[in-house]
């Protein structure tokens, strides 16, 4: 496995234990985001730490072991569990693993605004005010300047919030006021653009792309959205399209996931099997 591949895979792995936990109603998202938000920070700060939490010559168990008894009564569980996860994979990089974890505070906060049926609106806001700091040299100068100290940090923080509060989503606000605290050698510009990235492959999953050979009445789009909504445990949006060639049946795709019941997948699968 290449150094590269490592990380990416670790990552991914990572996205998943966040998506299975986030299934779950009992799980508060926006507290979660919170906690991988101080770990993020803690693991930022601490560079030791993160060398040894990615050390491929140390066995997992034992780091999971280290980070269990570094963030318990910390944060709770489930962010213990989570990050335990993590450093059990194996990472090109240490700053790999604080940038997978801090990719997991966003994406948690964009599942509360998911919850609330708001995450395309977050997505919106994100933009429009990535245009409105490019379009004020003032304004960004002011949000993304290198001057350090705490004073510094607060300055940026409330200028944000007197920009957004009341005017956007929570959830967009504590994404921009997370950024530029916490910037973490990024330009603000590329910091937005990478939650915006975030915010539309997680609204992408919640829509779904579907193709019949007809077209759907009210009814049945309504009992299809029902049904994918009951099997995500989230409200999934249906676009749908018209397609002859699909002979019947239905073709369902949200995200990477395709779920087929075509008759023409079902007569492929039939000459599959004869011609074998």
């Amino acid at each position: 496995m290449s150094r590269a591949t490592a990380s990416r895979e670790a990552r991914a792995a990572a996205r998943e234990r966040l998506n299975v936990l986030a299934d779950s109603t009992s799980v508060d998202p926006a507290g979660l985001a919170a906690e991988l938000a101080s770990v993020t920070a803690l693991l930022d700060r601490e560079v030791a730490l993160r060398r040894v939490l990615t050390d491929p010559s140390q066995d997992g168990a034992r780091k999971a072991e280290l980070t269990g008894r570094l963030l318990g009564g910390q944060v709770g569980g489930e962010t213990v569990d989570l990050v335990s996860g993590m450093v059990r994979s194996r990472w090109s990089a240490p700053r790999d693993l604080v940038d997978a974890v801090e990719e997991l505070a966003d994406t948690a906060d964009l599942i509360a605004a998911e919850r609330a049926g708001a995450l395309e609106a977050v997505e919106d806001e994100l933009f429009r005010f990535g245009r409105i700091v490019a379009a004020d040299p003032g304004l960004r100068s002011a949000l993304a300047g290198r001057l350090a100290g705490d004073e510094a940090r607060q300055a940026k923080v409330s200028l944000v919030r007197r920009l957004l509060g009341g005017r956007s989503q929570a959830v967009t606000e504590r994404l921009v006021v997370r950024l530029v605290e916490h910037p973490r050698g990024r330009s603000l510009e590329s910091g937005l653009e990478d939650l915006i990235k975030l915010a539309a492959e997680r609204r992408n999953r919640s829509v779904a792309v579907v193709v019949t050979a007809v077209p759907l009445d009210d009814r049945q789009r309504r009992r299809l959205g029902d049904a994918l909504a009951r099997l995500y445990g989230r409200p999934i949006r249906l676009n749908a399209d018209v397609d002859p060639s699909v002979l019947g049946g239905i073709s369902v795709r949200i995200g990477d996931e395709v779920i087929q019941g075509t008759v023409a997948e079902r007569l492929d699968e039939v000459n599959r099997r004869l011609a074998g």
